[in-house]
């Protein structure tokens, strides 16, 4: 199997060698990338300090947050240089312009990746609120809120399009119903608000 892989990597030009081995050896990386940040390791900050921030948090990069110079995207860059080549070598005769073409094919790897991540960390955002981004919204009551503060019911709050439900308090002289409009003034704790009637 070894011998027959050597055979073939020998009998290749010396530009497809090198295309091949950029394209091996990324692959090789990316996949372990891929993998770590999959299974929750990869924000080992690592961000070349640069100025051009297009999201927030990476995976095996120098600094903090995404930028364009980070070891992420040189992987993406070298993985779609290495690909790039080995497709563009059959396809366009001229060395310079085969080149060229990989290098634009290494940088569309680097932007695609850049847009992927960026929605991958917005499904991430959507999901997660914070209690304190209710106060002062008008939500309804989903249980019966009873009233001064006698016991606890439910409210739904809208956060970044998803609906939670909290336990709300009031200090209301009469209960408040399912389905009434509500304020809320202010947190009591990390799970409950309370709130007044409209």
């Amino acid at each position: 199997m070894i011998d027959s892989f050597y055979e073939w990597y020998n009998a290749l030009t010396t530009t497809m060698q090198v295309y091949w081995a950029i394209a091996l050896i990324t692959s090789l990386f990316f996949l372990v990338q891929m993998v770590l940040t999959f299974i929750g390791i990869g924000d080992a900050d690592t961000d070349f300090d640069a100025d051009f921030e297009f999201v927030d948090g990476d995976t095996l990069d120098f600094g903090g947050s995404m930028q364009l110079f980070t070891v992420r995207n040189l992987i993406n860059f070298l993985l779609g240089l290495g690909w790039g080549g080995v497709c563009w070598y059959s396809i366009c005769p001229n060395p310079l312009l085969q080149a060229v073409l990989a290098l634009l094919t290494g940088v569309v790897f680097v932007y695609a990746f850049l847009i992927v991540y960026r929605q991958m960390l917005k499904l991430e955002r959507n999901g997660a609120y914070h209690i304190d981004d209710c106060v002062g919204k008008v939500v309804d009551v989903y249980l019966t809120i009873p009233a001064e503060r006698a016991g606890s019911g439910k409210v739904q709050v809208s956060f970044n399009g998803s609906v939670q439900e909290l336990s709300a308090i009031t200090n209301n002289a009469t209960p408040l119903r399912s389905g009434t409009k509500v304020r809320v003034v202010e947190l009591v704790d990390k799970s409950t608000v309370l709130v007044e009637a409209l």
